[in-house]
């Protein structure tokens, strides 16, 4: 009886660890999304359309700590911030040009780029996040857009919540078959644009002075998910079309890497 007893709880147990550890629960997991450097417009962008997320900030860990955690993530969000030093892509003669420069950050993205890149993980840049993507793939940057590029169309400004363009979608791209759009109004708050694009990018949309404002993969191939741009579609309204699709879009492919 006791023979019996003991049999009837292994299996038991056995049932139990079955159902706690099955693909069902892994289904109702929580979505894990990194962040370079947290903000509540990035968070809130993205819960605007997935409410079961788990976010993580990359930031506030040590460097090791923090590749650690990207491994358990299922998508990376490279967020807006301070200007990338501009010896990392040999032109550092010009950083006193620069603003405040963050060189944990630097090293921190370029470490967090590389090991997404690796794990074929999902990846959505904003603002800086796409300077640093571009310069993580061998290009460079404007160090100043007005002064080095152009001045007709107005990037930057004290008043950054109303600093606002139009941009140009091109055709072909994913951006455009996500956004539907060909051309709106979106804003931005930079100082800093792409000048030499990175290998195996495209740019995907551009502003009126013909500076890119968009970039994705060229040829996606077995890469995984990536698309960034240089507005800030967190600080723009919910149903915008150079905003919500992008985050919907970077949704669905972590959904499927999480289920991969």
């Amino acid at each position: 009886m006791k023979k019996l007893t003991s049999a009837f709880m292994a299996v038991l147990l056995l049932l139990l660890v079955s159902s706690c550890s099955g693909p069902e629960k892994k289904q109702q997991e929580n979505l894990r999304i990194a962040l370079t450097k947290s903000s509540k417009s990035y968070t809130g962008w993205i819960l605007r359309f997935e409410d079961k997320v788990e976010f993580f900030n990359l930031y506030k860990m040590g460097a090791d700590s923090a590749m650690m955690v990207l491994k358990t993530c299922d998508g990376l969000i490279l967020t807006g911030g301070e200007d990338v030093f501009p010896g990392v892509f040999n032109q550092t003669e010009d950083t006193a040009r620069c603003g405040t420069i963050n060189y944990y950050r630097d090293s921190l993205e370029f470490a967090a780029i590389d090991l997404a890149l690796e794990l074929k993980m999902p990846v959505v840049g904003v603002c800086r996040g796409e300077q640093i993507f571009n310069v993580s793939q061998g290009g460079s940057l404007f160090i100043d857009i007005p002064t080095d590029f152009d001045t007709t169309v107005i990037h930057r400004q004290k008043d950054w919540r109303n600093c606002y363009h139009f941009v140009e979608v091109v055709e072909g791209s994913k951006l455009k078959e996500i956004s539907k759009t060909r051309r709106d109004t979106v804003t931005s708050n930079h100082h800093q644009g792409i000048n030499r694009l990175g290998k195996g990018l495209v740019i995907t949309a551009y502003s009126a002075d013909s500076l890119p404002e968009a970039i994705e993969w060229k040829s996606r191939g077995e890469k995984g998910f990536f698309m960034a741009v240089q507005w800030h579609p967190e600080r723009m309204d919910t149903l915008h079309p150079l905003s919500a699709p992008i985050a919907k879009e970077f949704l669905k492919e972590v959904k499927l890497y999480k289920n991969l």
